[in-house]
């Protein structure tokens, strides 16, 4: 079989001129921007944001590494749309406010529609069949993917593969967690969703990777590098090669080879530009370790209550702003609260699925995720 291709190309800042040399460089190794759009195709854009932020917060996708993939697909004759669903709120305002809408209205790149969807049915699919898919992506003729790679509770990195499930609009992607509170199941879901939509390319933004408390809260890690392929489940292998976690403990890996969509084993993917080894950080912050799978049972659940990591309110940092009491997919809530009463909200954990929901979108990063006593004890 063809071996997956993953260009590396140097990069260590954000200024614009070198995002695009090193993007340039690397769409080149992978056999140039023609290679994945045609003169007139309606390509859309999808960069990584969760929530608009300051981009040196390294929440989003890079401005400079947006305008980078831009301009090198328009040079190629592409019109360009752009776009996500974030984690609140509408597309545009949070576009805005991660810069994003700046550097497209500066290239002329248009909005999206990412507010609204459609049903789709998925007949291939391994788990999910049908979706909820954002018109702006219906409405093109493919899609290139800006992920920015980055530490998750659940996925253990959010990258390429994960970054289409902001092609789900607002509030609908929340039912997944509810629906799917196995890690390993939400995985392949994401994988489904890939292999709906089919990104032509995707373009890692790992310059500046978030670790430790992600995908909101955490601290930036300078990696200094962008990475790109046709290939989401052998850009996240080396991506998670990169931050010195084992790429089979990201579950959207195995369900990714077994659909098709790419391979994540290492004789079977092609390293082009630079050398992988000037970019390892062993000493990135994040789980090295598999995701516990849920169980069903009462007895089986009560066990994985004691053994799976939980999220964890900080009291002092907590601003009663009950975000993560809005954000929690299940009923009856997994967190009580009462706004009146002065004190932070406070976790049922018979009741929490462990989808980390609240720890991903607290505005305070007051939220962490810990290990058990017992889970501790069992991991040695």
């Amino acid at each position: 079989m063809n071996k997956s291709k993953v260009a590396l190309a140097a990069c260590s800042t954000y200024d614009d001129a070198a995002v695009y040399q090193a993007v340039k460089k690397g769409i080149a190794l992978l056999g140039g921007a023609a290679a994945f759009v045609r003169p007139g195709e309606r390509i859309v854009l999808k960069p990584n944001v969760l929530f608009g932020m300051d981009p040196m917060k390294c929440v989003t996708t890079h401005p400079a590494v947006f305008k980078a993939a831009a301009k090198a697909l328009k040079e190629a004759g592409a019109d360009l749309y752009y776009g996500d669903s974030p984690g609140f709120g509408k597309c545009e305002a949070n576009m805005q406010k991660a810069g994003l809408k700046q550097a497209a209205d500066e290239l002329a790149v248009k909005l999206a529609d990412f507010d609204e969807g459609k049903t789709v049915v998925h007949k291939t699919a391994l788990l999910n069949k049908r979706f909820v898919i954002a018109n702006g992506v219906l409405d093109c003729a493919g899609v290139v993917s800006l992920p920015k790679l980055k530490a998750h509770g659940l996925t253990r990195l959010t990258g390429a593969v994960k970054n289409q499930f902001g092609c789900i609009p607002g509030i609908l992607k929340s039912q997944f967690h509810l629906k799917m509170p196995d890690p390993y199941d939400f995985a392949t879901m994401l994988v489904d969703i890939n292999t709906f939509i089919r990104p032509r390319l995707y373009i890692m933004d790992s310059i500046v990777a978030m670790e430790g408390n992600g995908p909101r809260n955490g601290t930036p890690h300078n990696l200094n590098v962008i990475l790109m392929s046709s290939d989401p489940v052998a850009l996240d292998a080396i991506a998670a090669r990169i931050i010195d976690l084992n790429p089979e403990f990201v579950p959207t890996s195995q369900p990714g080879e077994e659909s098709g969509l790419g391979t994540y084993h290492p004789g079977n993917i092609e390293l082009a530009g630079d050398d992988i080894e000037a970019f390892i950080a062993e000493d990135f912050d994040v789980v090295r370790k598999p995701p516990v799978r849920a169980t069903a049972g009462r007895i089986r659940r009560f066990f994985k209550n004691q053994i799976c990591p939980r999220p964890v309110i900080n009291q002092a940092q907590c601003t009663q702003c009950g975000t993560c009491v809005e954000v929690c997919p299940v009923e009856p809530k997994a967190l009580s609260w009462d706004p009146q009463s002065g004190k932070v909200p406070e976790h049922d954990y018979g009741l929490c699925i462990r989808c980390y929901c609240c720890q991903e979108m607290c505005p305070e990063g007051a939220i962490t995720i810990k290990n058990t006593v017992l889970g501790r004890a069992m991991s040695g």
